[in-house]
């Protein structure tokens, strides 16, 4: 007979992939186990069996839930009316904002999706594309005499703005609400009058 799934079943798979992506960020994954997994999340070994098989499928779940929550976070952002600049704003703002809270998940992307069987990687990729594609869209909209045509310019500004807003979340973590809002309009004035300028 089959065992039959617990009310609280989902809770507490959000619970290991959360204290997973902590231990996952601090010790690496190749040198956490299975049972130092479950240790550190107050279960039996043959419990966190009952909800993973491998730590490999934990790690897929901790950056497949991080990565399309963040995607359809980002890609969904309301722009109803907005000008070029204020889309650009307003994304950027969203980004570091969805960064929040997140820090662990993050550096678990950063160290760990080369862990991850092929196919598993491409579909994360596709992610991060999608999130990719949707500022290089409004780069585009931003100065299409500039970046229009320039594809190597356009993916140089794209990856610049995520690397600025990568570099914010390794080094202010515990930033709040205002600090990130103020980062946020520094990255997009850069990033405005950068463009304008090349």
């Amino acid at each position: 007979m089959a065992r039959t799934i617990a009310k609280d079943h989902d809770q507490k798979r959000e619970q290991i992939l959360k204290r997973a992506a902590k231990i996952f960020a601090d010790q690496g994954f190749d040198r956490a186990s299975m049972t130092l997994l479950a240790k550190e999340c107050g279960i039996s070994k043959a419990n966190i069996y009952h909800y993973y098989d491998s730590k490999d499928a934990i790690l897929y779940d901790i950056l497949e839930t991080y990565l399309r929550d963040l995607r359809d976070r980002i890609c969904n952002v309301d722009f109803e009316g907005l000008e070029p600049e204020e889309k650009l704003r307003k994304a950027v703002r969203e980004i570091l904002f969805a960064y929040q809270g997140a820090d662990d998940e993050h550096r678990v992307q950063i160290s760990g999706m080369n862990a991850l069987a092929d196919d598993q990687q491409k579909k994360l990729r596709e992610y991060q594309r999608d999130m990719v594609n949707f500022i290089n869209n409004i780069l585009r909209e931003l100065s299409p005499e500039t970046l229009g045509d320039d594809k190597a310019k356009l993916r140089g500004a794209t990856m610049s703005v995520f690397g600025m807003l990568n570099w914010y979340y390794m080094w202010n973590t515990g930033a709040g609400t205002k600090a990130r809002e103020d980062y946020a309009d520094l990255v997009s004035t850069l990033t405005v009058h950068g463009i304008r300028k090349l």
